[in-house]
């Protein structure tokens, strides 16, 4: 069977409290481990009141603790504002209290905002169409140039980045936090440094990535494991998970590539309450785009009495038309076509409503259809990339 797992991103629902976002949390891990999804990822987001995961190494041991048999991990570290060091230290000490259960991913965060600070005086990227492939569609990409003109970007650099502090490259922290683990960093003078917790820790490492471009790269020729961003970027989930495979060279950690999608979906027990369960999420998502800061997650009625521009619609469109949304057989019959279009080894399900009970209860629904329907999926032929 192809493995279902969870990103969660500790949502506050509207008229509720951090602590009760935390409370879901826990709860809603302990329902999944039962339910039988491999792994717990927790994101890394800041500044948003809607959102209570800024701190995911702590949420990590606290769901690790609640737990018995699920892994958990990060979905990603955004590894621009933390050392290498002080990554494999904090992720080594989780391991040391949960061993062989955590999972430490990571995400090119710190020159992604760099990027896109710069992008606002550039000119508009050649115009791509919405298309369909085999049946899963690739939307027409957000203009990640309006992001570059919201001043939360120079915010978010100044409280998560100390002054004058510049993200290192991708490629050498991913090295440097490999080398940590491994026990083999030697600093640019030839100096040993020995990560104590961390040095040896039972961690499998990841690479998160929403493009074909260098976390794809990254991951591939490290012979990591590679997760694609199908609920944050669809419109690229296919470079992404091609550039990784065409990158791929076999490791001590994988024979042949890894490739995990995730997707956002809504699960009830019919199309109709799916659909009112998701209604909220456009508005959710226009937070996010129009001033990097997810609100509280509203309320299905408060979602209604909300008036939509074209130009609102456009932030959204991409996001909320790759929203997987319905009974539990219309999700599962379109996670099969995410996984068979991109070959994906294990599926990442996101999932938000406002009431805590109908997500729990979504995700329950959607382990027991995929069971029922096996769960089996096709991956692309990868003989040519496997050790002899």
């Amino acid at each position: 069977m192809i493995p279902l797992s969870v990103l969660d991103l500790a949502p506050v629902p509207s008229g509720g409290t951090v602590a009760d976002a935390l409370r879901n949390t826990l709860d809603l891990a302990r329902r999944v481990d039962e339910l039988g999804y491999r792994r717990y990822w927790l994101a890394e987001h800041h500044l948003a009141p809607g959102v209570a995961s800024a701190a995911p190494q702590i949420l990590i041991a606290a769901v690790a603790a609640a737990t018995s048999r699920i892994r958990v991990g990060s979905g990603a570290v955004q590894t621009g504002h933390w050392t290498p060091l002080s990554i494999v230290e904090q992720f080594g000490t989780i391991d040391a209290l949960h061993p062989g259960r955590i999972d430490l991913g990571l995400g090119r965060s710190g020159q992604r905002r760099a990027e896109a600070a710069r992008l606002g005086a550039q000119p508009a990227p050649p115009k791509r169409e919405a298309k369909v492939v085999d049946g899963l569609l690739l939307p027409a990409p957000f203009d990640a140039r309006q992001l570059a003109r919201l001043p939360a970007i120079g915010v978010h650099n100044e409280l998560l980045q100390q002054p004058g502090a510049e993200s290192p490259d991708f490629a050498a922290v991913v090295d440097d936090i490999a080398a940590l683990l491994n026990g083999s960093y030697r600093s640019s003078q030839g100096h040993e440094a020995h990560a104590t917790p961390g040095e040896h820790a039972d961690l499998q490492l990841w690479i998160l990535g929403s493009s074909g471009g260098q976390s794809a790269q990254v991951a591939g020729e490290r012979g990591l494991p590679f997760a694609a961003n199908y609920h944050v970027a669809p419109t690229n989930v296919l470079e992404a998970v091609t550039a990784y495979r065409k990158a791929f060279v076999p490791s001590a950690i994988l024979d042949e590539p890894y490739v995990v999608v995730s997707a956002d979906v809504v699960v009830a027990p019919t199309d109709e309450e799916a659909r009112e369960l998701a209604s909220p999420y456009p508005l959710w998502v226009h937070s996010i785009r129009s001033r990097l800061a997810a609100i509280p997650f509203p309320t299905p009625a408060d979602a209604a009495t909300h008036h939509w521009r074209p130009e609102d619609w456009d932030l959204v469109a991409d996001r909320v038309d790759t929203q997987f949304v319905g009974s539990p057989a219309t999700v599962v019959a379109s996670l099969e076509t995410l996984q068979r279009v991109t070959g994906a080894d294990e599926l990442l399900i996101t999932s938000i409503t406002h009431d805590h009970a109908d997500r729990v209860r979504g995700y329950a629904l959607l382990a027991g259809e995929w069971a029922r329907a096996g769960g089996e999926g096709e991956r692309p032929d990868s003989s040519a990339g496997a050790r002899e």
